[in-house]
């Protein structure tokens, strides 16, 4: 089996990054998004300033995001004031008048949440012949590292993967940048190791698991 090992530090130069998947999320054509996710995903874009009051404001500078989605003011409004109520957004008012408006540390953390809930994975049109096998060996203590672990084998099934053996998975089509963003979501990048090999035992099984 001919194997090509990426390290984690060839990955990161070309992965995508957080707003990368913001943006993607933004330009996505759900239907399903409530107001209050499309604002705290807006924001996740970069903080927003701007003169006049609060909601009025938000929502006008807010306009050209929704155009595709179409949420009445109202519902921005709402939003808002809900989002500034369970402190996922930051308010201050600066001394010149104008309004700025960020994440908190718990609304960042809860768009890392989102993104890592939408997160999918393309599948080219025609596949390359090349299969990735995915790698984890994350600890079960502390219980953060056992949540995560737990946390990113759901997902990785929920993908598509295929599992080989214990912690081992494969996968053929291209998905280091989205199993990299899911490592660095719960810190446990060092625990993971990616390969892509022209060839696996048992191909045939496989290939037909994933109706190739």
């Amino acid at each position: 089996m001919e194997t090509k090992k990426f390290k984690k530090t060839e990955i990161k130069k070309t992965h995508k990054k957080l707003g990368d998947y913001v943006e993607d999320f933004l330009c996505s054509d759900s239907k399903k998004v409530t107001t209050a996710k499309f604002v705290l995903m807006t924001l996740a874009l970069g903080g927003i300033v701007f003169a006049g009051a609060l909601a009025p404001g938000l929502v006008t500078i807010m306009g050209e995001q929704n155009k595709k989605r179409k949420y009445v003011r109202r519902n921005l409004q709402q939003a808002i004031r809900t989002l500034k109520h369970r402190k996922l957004i930051e308010i201050v008012v600066e001394k010149n008048g104008a309004t700025r408006v960020e994440l908190s540390n718990a609304g960042k953390k809860r768009v890392c949440e989102f993104c890592f809930e939408s997160l999918s994975i393309k599948k080219p049109k025609k596949w390359d012949g090349k299969w990735r096998v995915l790698m984890f060996d994350i600890p079960t203590k502390p219980a953060i590292y056992n949540n995560a672990r737990n946390a990113l084998r759901e997902k990785i099934k929920e993908l598509g993967f295929v599992q080989m053996q214990k912690s081992v998975w494969v996968y053929p089509y291209e998905c280091e940048d989205e199993i990299l963003f899911l490592a660095e979501v719960y810190y446990v990048e060092k625990f993971i190791d990616m390969l892509v090999a022209e060839r696996v035992m048992h191909e045939e099984k496989f290939k037909c698991k994933f109706k190739l």
